[in-house]
């Protein structure tokens, strides 16, 4: 059948067919017919049956004539079928159609109970430059679907400067919907707080939303005035909602203020609050601060997060028993648990271990090396600098299946880095790693080279086969080996010249 006999054939089947071969009749002549045909899509537009207007709506759009679809479409973005609204909103997309029918016809989709229809509002307004309705477009930072409030916040944060905007982000941060009210008040610059200051004052502890009451909390906690601190204080101590409280513990618990002793000692056992609470308390610190958190080390019921941020808390605090109560930790079925004993050791690792710390914490963190590969990188700062680590790490380096392990290995090798009495003896694990699949390990391995003959001042004992190696890393893929191997040639240069 030839496209004219079709076209025909499209026509009588809107004339006298059945719902169902009328629509597909005006989807058919959508895609075969020409501008002619627009009058005939546009009547079909008005068929009683949704089905058909619903086809008359692709058909328009598939058509490609802007002129008959903006004659139509507006009112068919309107109409009672969802299904009809949908593809008609979809027809207008994409025939690009402008225009304030148009663009009011999207607005109040933003408002459809079909969140499809409130996705294609989004998007096409977007496209088109224009919030469309204003008061619709924020009210869908509350919408329970992340499609939908993710794009209306997109555009919010487009359109924020505009006066209508903003005002309507202000009357929403003090009397919308909880879920839109939060998101209202994340957004809002910072120049509108002092408006909405004695709102946000009353609501920190009045709002039956505790959602609210946290994002309240937040935006407080980021107005630098007395009123503000003492109302979170207040807030914190007569509080009884875990996730409230643990919200308050965090904002607060910066400040290292003593009156954080108190309430943080009473959420402790709080699954929810507990770990802001012994956050806080290491900020705190003091003796009273120190006994709470050396109970919550020590006792074997202490809930994996709170036990984990209790570690960090107490490294941070630097306490004399502070390496021998985190290092049992490191062996906790709670990976979260071993992250927080090894942050803990990352931060005693900054004033340095003491002299009869330093042997233990060596062997423990080698042996742990593989526990998590996430957390290679602090690990690795920990051991930087212990001597002690080395005769494991030389063992290691060849052992693990890990690049990352491999890589942090050779850099703890690295006598630019620590040195010991086996470090004249390190060559050979750095030059069998020249041909490593791993980029980093590579790398590594060069510069602990270079690093090895500027401190031993000697030059390797096969330096000519080493040489040719490093002058065929001169063409590796990675910039960083070409950079490193050249270095490493270098010091092998000034090494025979000296």
């Amino acid at each position: 059948m030839t496209t004219e006999h079709q076209v025909a054939f499209f026509l009588r089947e809107l004339e006298t067919g059945d719902t169902w071969r009328r629509a597909a009749a005006a989807k058919g002549l959508g895609k075969l017919g020409d501008t002619e045909h627009a009058a005939v899509l546009v009547r079909a537009a008005a068929d009683p049956a949704p089905e058909v207007r619903e086809g008359a709506a692709v058909g328009l759009g598939r058509l490609g004539i802007p002129e008959a679809g903006a004659e139509i479409l507006p009112a068919l973005m309107d109409d009672d079928d969802p299904w009809v609204r949908r593809q008609a909103s979809l027809a207008s997309i994409r025939l690009g159609l402008r225009g304030r029918e148009i663009v009011d016809a999207y607005g109040r989709l933003l408002g459809d109970p079909d969140y499809h229809l409130r996705i294609n509002a989004l998007e096409a307004l977007r496209e088109l430059g224009v919030p469309g309705d204003v008061p619709a477009l924020v009210r869908l930072l509350g919408d329970p679907a992340y499609g939908v409030w993710g794009r209306a916040r997109a555009m919010v944060y487009d359109f924020q400067k505009a006066p209508e905007v903003e005002a309507e982000l202000v009357r929403t941060a003090q009397w919308g919907e909880d879920a839109a009210r939060a998101h209202a008040l994340w957004m809002l610059p910072d120049l509108p707080t002092d408006r909405l200051l004695p709102s946000l004052l009353r609501d920190l502890t009045d709002d039956p939303s505790t959602e609210v009451r946290c994002t309240v909390a937040s935006r407080l906690a980021r107005v630098n005035r007395p009123e503000t601190q003492e109302a979170l204080f207040a807030a914190l101590e007569a509080e009884r909602d875990p996730e409230m409280a643990s919200q308050l513990l965090f904002l607060l618990g910066r400040s290292g203020d003593e009156r954080l002793l108190d309430p943080a000692s009473r959420w402790l056992s709080d699954e929810r609050a507990g770990p802001s609470a012994a956050s806080a308390l290491g900020s705190v610190g003091g003796k009273s601060a120190t006994k709470l958190l050396r109970a919550l080390l020590t006792d074997p019921t202490t809930a994996a997060p709170t036990l984990a941020a209790a570690a960090r808390a107490y490294g941070e605090m630097g306490r004399w028993d502070a390496v021998w109560l985190l290092l049992p930790l490191l062996d906790h079925a709670a990976p979260e648990v071993y992250e927080g004993a090894l942050r803990g050791l990352d931060a005693l690792a900054d004033p340095g271990f003491r002299p009869w710390e330093r042997a233990a914490v060596a062997r423990a963190l080698v042996a742990r090396l593989n526990v998590d590969l996430t957390l290679v990188g602090v690990a690795e700062r920990v051991l930087a600098g212990l001597a002690e680590a080395l005769p494991g790490q030389r063992e290691l380096v060849d052992r693990t299946s890990s690049p990352i392990v491999r890589t942090a290995t050779l850099s703890l090798l690295d006598p630019h880095n620590a040195t010991d009495a086996g470090t004249p003896h390190d060559l050979p694990l750095f030059v069998r790693h020249l041909d490593d699949a791993n980029t980093w390990v590579r790398r590594a391995a060069v510069k602990g080279i270079a690093h090895w003959v500027e401190e031993t001042g000697t030059l390797p004992p096969d330096k000519e086969r080493l040489r040719d190696q490093l002058t065929a890393l001169g063409s590796d893929p990675s910039d960083s080996v070409r950079e490193a191997a050249a270095e490493t040639l270098r010091a092998l240069d000034d090494c025979r010249t000296n």
